[in-house]
């Protein structure tokens, strides 16, 4: 495994996080696997040296978070990054979503019992809360980091002239700034290289990419898609413009480069992601052990600049998509 610090943190952590969105329970999406499932995976992420996880409270409405925390149990807590979010829909009724100071504080105490974790290493926004001031959002945050229930703050999907409101304010306040950034990046969706990750490398913070497989887009080709169970079951799959901007051909760059390397076109995908200046950990979702070893392997893939460029050179531009 390798090890990078996470933006200018200090804090080490492995260059692939695993992603426990497919944690939890099929109730709440079909692809979901159960505990005993998932706990085996968690298991040989640990064997094969991540170290870094990533859940939200909204995953399986806290079942991802009660799994990874029962997971995580007993294990050396000092080596790990545990990561989880706030801000989705928690139940009906009022004050169960967003990011003000009651649904931050109720959600973060409820997080950290299913976690079954004094504190969280980094806690961030999923989403930008247009109803909560950002000024509000931070100063509990800085609440949580000083009280030792958050270490690091992150944030997730927004627009640059937010996330820049945000590090401006947060500066300007005296409160903890967002370290990281939890984007939505990957070889067939690269609308972010425009203002959000030069930002990011502007103000040294960590990117740790969502969907760096395009939700399983650049893991097959293009036409056997729906033949997965996620794509049989899941209507929202394709609601990003990954077949869009060049992405049909770049699915066909994929699969050729990794047929000529005798690796995985996730292998392929995930290399290209890595081989990024500006990303620290691409954060990959999986449902089987085998899949997991393939995402580490591919950090031993080495891509030269023309294969890079190859792949890259059929991408045009489409419209935003992951957060509004």
């Amino acid at each position: 495994m390798e090890y990078t610090t996470l933006g200018d943190t200090g804090m080490e952590v492995s260059r692939i996080c695993l992603g426990c969105m497919s944690f939890g329970s099929s109730d709440w999406r079909e692809w979901v696997l159960g505990k005993d499932e998932s706990r085996e995976i968690i298991d040989r992420a640990l064997d094969l040296g991540i170290n870094f996880f990533d859940t939200a409270n909204v995953y399986s409405q806290g079942e991802s978070e009660r799994i990874l925390g029962n997971a995580l149990e007993g294990t050396d807590r000092e080596e790990l990054v545990v990561a989880t979010k706030v801000y989705g829909e928690m139940g009906d009724g009022p004050n169960r979503s967003g990011l003000s100071r009651k649904a931050i504080e109720q959600e973060l105490e409820a997080s950290l019992d299913r976690l079954g974790m004094d504190t969280i290493d980094l806690y961030q926004t999923h989403r930008w809360d247009y109803d909560a001031p950002i000024a509000e959002t931070l100063s509990t945050l800085d609440d949580a980091v000083r009280r030792g229930d958050v270490r690091y703050v992150g944030t997730s999907s927004q627009w640059a002239h937010q996330f820049s409101e945000a590090l401006h304010t947060s500066d300007l306040l005296g409160l903890e700034r967002f370290v990281t950034m939890q984007n939505h990046y990957n070889l067939v969706y690269r609308e972010e290289e425009r203002e959000m990750l030069p930002l990011c490398a502007s103000e040294k913070i960590g990117v740790i990419p969502w969907s760096p497989l395009a939700r399983g887009y650049l893991t097959r080709p293009h036409e056997e898609i729906d033949a997965t169970k996620r794509g049989e079951t899941e209507d929202h799959m394709y609601d990003h413009p990954y077949r869009d901007g060049g992405g049909k051909e770049i699915n066909e760059r994929v699969a050729e480069l990794a047929d000529e390397k005798d690796v995985t076109m996730a292998q392929i995908a995930l290399s290209w992601l890595l081989h990024q200046d500006w990303v620290d950990a691409p954060i990959v979702g999986t449902t089987s052990v085998e899949h997991l070893e393939d995402a580490v392997e591919a950090l031993d893939i080495s891509l030269s600049e023309s294969e890079q460029e190859y792949l890259e050179e059929p991408y045009e531009p489409v419209p935003v998509s992951g957060h509004n």
